[in-house]
């Protein structure tokens, strides 16, 4: 039995079906012209079955993109960019590359942007859902529109800072500038171990204890101490009269003890030489890598043994000195001439006395 097709006019269509006509109310008043029943149709099975189309949609839409971000953040950690730099990595120390810790920190860092980024998503694939929904059931979404459009703006301006600090937040979680357990300088100023990394604000604990808490927007310029591995940096100072030669083998004999007995000193010491002059000293430079964060244990460790070795050597740690001359009132009076040398200066602690009165 097949339906016949009427011929219904626009006019007739809108007021059965209404201004945008739905497909179900328009094909069974075209093919039953009765009135009523596309009318129940459309208010039955129209308007809850493209409710239904669109949360559907929506649910769809939502794991779609949160698929896709999730495999585009795991593609930065160790994805593509990865592979191009796998030849570096190979000629690299196994000791120099990421250990556990870090590993596991960017682990704990993908996830969680993950689950703000699919949380963002969801929440603006929702939105859009609500307007379709309330658009379906007969609400002017106009309105609604442009009173979020206002607010936007409003929030816009007055939260300028607090999205300066969001989008900060982003980009330090994921370029991995920085993560917790990290002994971080912010801008030369701020120093400490970074104890919470937040969208808004980094949580610091210096040395002396002090809790600093940095907003991201602030943070122009960061210096990690502690990435992937640390560099324990010492400047050991000698006197002048001092055998450099000597007192180079001295101080690589003691790193190496301390890179054989020690599991975080990751590579053989080295000594560099003489960094520099000083008005007392005679400066050596010797470096160590060390695991991330024990650059600053091994530099006491190494202290200590290199004041006790070169005590038992013979060389000596120099102290600045410093010689003083005083003058009395006849220096003053008769300051010395181009012709030959005035009267003597002496030095401090022996004044010439003062003849008694008379005498």
């Amino acid at each position: 039995m097949a339906f016949v097709i009427a011929d219904i006019s626009p006019a007739q269509l809108r007021e059965s079906c209404g201004q945008e006509p739905a497909l179900l109310c328009r094909e069974i008043l075209e093919r039953t012209e009765n009135r009523t029943l596309a009318e129940i149709a459309d208010t039955v099975l129209g308007t809850p079955l493209t409710i239904t189309l669109i949360v559907i949609a929506a649910f769809v839409a939502n794991r779609l993109v949160g698929r896709v971000i999730n495999r585009a953040l795991r593609s930065l950690s160790s994805g593509v960019v990865r592979e191009r730099v796998s030849a570096v990595r190979r000629r690299t120390p196994g000791a120099l590359l990421e250990t556990p810790a870090p590993s596991l920190r960017a682990e704990q860092r993908m996830s969680a942007l993950t689950s703000i980024l699919r949380s963002v998503a969801g929440f603006v694939i929702a939105m859009f859902a609500c307007f379709l929904i309330l658009s379906e059931v007969g609400i002017e979404i106009a309105p609604l529109l442009a009173g979020a459009g206002v607010i936007g703006v409003a929030l816009g301006f007055g939260s300028q800072s607090l999205v300066k600090d969001f989008l900060s937040g982003m980009f330090i979680l994921v370029e991995d500038q920085f993560g917790v357990g990290d002994i971080v300088d912010l801008d030369g100023e701020t120093s400490g171990t970074v104890e919470a990394v937040s969208l808004r604000t980094v949580r610091l604990r210096s040395v002396d204890g002090t809790v600093w808490h940095v907003p991201n927007g602030s943070i122009g310029r960061v210096g990690n101490k502690s990435q992937h591995w640390s560099r324990a940096l010492l400047d050991v100072e000698v006197s002048y009269d001092t055998d450099i030669e000597h007192a180079k083998e001295v101080i690589k004999r003691i790193a190496d003890a301390v890179w054989q007995e020690r599991d975080d000193v990751v590579e053989e010491p080295e000594v560099w030489g003489v960094e520099r002059l000083t008005a007392n000293a005679v400066v050596i430079r010797l470096v160590v890598k060390t695991l991330p964060s024990d650059q600053y244990d091994i530099s006491r460790e190494l202290r200590q043994r290199l004041k006790e070795e070169f005590d038992r050597e013979g060389i000596e740690i120099p102290f600045p000195q410093q010689m003083v001359w005083n003058r009395n009132a006849d220096d003053r009076d008769h300051p010395p001439s181009s012709d030959g040398p005035g009267p003597a200066a002496r030095p401090a602690g022996r004044a010439t006395p003062e003849p008694p009165p008379g005498g």
